[in-house]
């Protein structure tokens, strides 16, 4: 079982949480640098659900838009990590 949660999840649950909780605190420190707080994104989830509800095939566009803009970064990160990730895995 825990070999299994190891391949998943890349670590073991003890570590993972160690790190999750590590990398959770110093998100919420730049966070709350950046003056955001978390019912801030909490709301403006909702407000995002509540426009695509009201919008209706209008919001078909605008979650198109937010999908690429979300790409255009989330795409090159990836396949910079994946790429410097073989490389460390060849030697």
């Amino acid at each position: 079982m825990s070999d299994r949660f190891e391949r998943l999840f890349g670590d073991s649950p003890a570590r993972l949480l160690v790190r999750l909780a590590i990398l959770s605190l110093v998100v919420g420190v730049v966070l709350a640098a950046l003056g955001v707080e978390p019912y801030d994104i909490v709301a403006s989830a909702l407000r995002f659900v509540d426009r695509i509800w009201s919008m209706g095939f209008d919001a078909i566009d605008r979650i198109w838009r937010y999908f690429l803009l979300g790409a255009v970064v989330v795409i090159p990160v990836w396949l910079v990590l994946r790429l410097l990730n073989v490389g460390r895995n060849r030697f």
